[in-house]
């Protein structure tokens, strides 16, 4: 049984017509914690090795994060710093975290207090549901069970989950389908949405992606396109056009600026245009990348763009 709340469904279609009564923003603004990786990390990559670092978080996140924040910081650090009110974690930040209670409890709590919603949880490092091996793949879907029930006490509305795996396009796609329709069956009975990112490989192959999530057919399945994380080669613009219809989240990374404040790489402009034609209300989630600028001021930045763009598109 699939639990019908809100947060299961797709955002609304519905388009704001001139002189509408409707006084919510063309789309609403988050934060993704990844934006904060290195405040998060410390200088722990540069102290070990990926491999290890992710070993380490499993057995105990807290000590080997040795940056100036932890977890438990970030939502008052969106509402306070920022001034947002709605989040997106990534689970590498609290890795072994999952199953405690009175941890998730506390995260909650500091999220409720600072009027704070929780969106979602990017999830990482669970094993390949794309896997060749029907092994791995069953056991990369129970690994992903935990942060479901996570992401249901923290009142978040989706998990991200990746696309990785071997074998052919065909046969990985085949084998995404299988392991994401037996994911998304656990999801959908307790309200999370299972969402999919173009995150590398064959994700980033908008076509690719948005036939996978088709033949999974299901009310609380869908993608999360990023503006990012598409090869040189591929076009960005038709590949997140591809992606929206089935959008429960969008990404927008953000890498430079120019001195009037626009992104460099990415043309947020018609980017948002295709985010806003979809028909998408949702949130935009602000996923800084750069290495130019200190964290706080590209996630700034990148805030007052998207601020300038609504603004510009509300008016037109």
């Amino acid at each position: 049984m699939i639990i019908n709340c809100p947060d299961c469904q797709p955002p609304s279609l519905l388009k704001k017509s001139k002189g509408s009564e409707d006084e919510s923003p063309l789309f609403k603004i988050s934060l993704a914690q990844w934006s904060l990786h290195r405040h998060l990390f410390g200088n722990a990559i540069e102290k070990l090795r990926w491999s290890k670092l992710v070993e380490e978080l499993k057995k105990d996140s807290l000590a080997t994060m040795i940056g100036k924040i932890t977890n438990l910081d970030f939502p008052v650090i969106a509402r306070k710093k920022f001034e947002i009110d709605a989040v997106e974690y990534v689970n590498q930040f609290f890795l072994d975290k999952a199953k405690d209670k009175k941890y998730l409890k506390e995260l909650k709590n500091r999220s409720d207090s600072m009027g704070v919603k929780n969106l979602l949880i990017m999830c990482d490092h669970e094993g390949n549901l794309g896997s060749k091996s029907e092994k791995e793949r069953k056991k990369a879907v129970e690994n992903h069970y935990k942060w479901i029930d996570a992401a249901r006490l923290l009142g978040c509305h989706s998990i991200r989950v990746n696309a990785q795996g071997d074998g052919s396009a065909e046969d990985q796609k085949k084998q995404m389908v299988e392991s994401l329709s037996k994911l998304v069956e656990y999801s959908g009975e307790r309200g999370i949405n299972l969402i999919v990112e173009n995150h590398g490989g064959l994700s980033s192959n908008a076509t690719w992606l948005s036939e996978v999530v088709k033949e999974v057919n299901h009310p609380c399945i869908g993608t999360l396109p990023d503006f990012g994380n598409f090869p040189e080669e591929i076009d960005m613009y038709e590949s997140i056009e591809k992606l929206m219809p089935f959008a429960k989240g969008v990404s927008a990374k953000s890498y430079n600026f120019d001195k009037n404040g626009n992104e460099t790489n990415i043309d947020y402009m018609r980017m948002v245009r295709i985010v806003v034609a979809a028909g998408y209300r949702g949130h935009l989630g602000i996923e800084y990348e750069g290495e130019n600028l200190v964290e706080y001021e590209g996630i700034r930045k990148t805030k007052d763009l998207l601020e300038r763009i609504r603004n510009k598109l509300e008016k037109s």
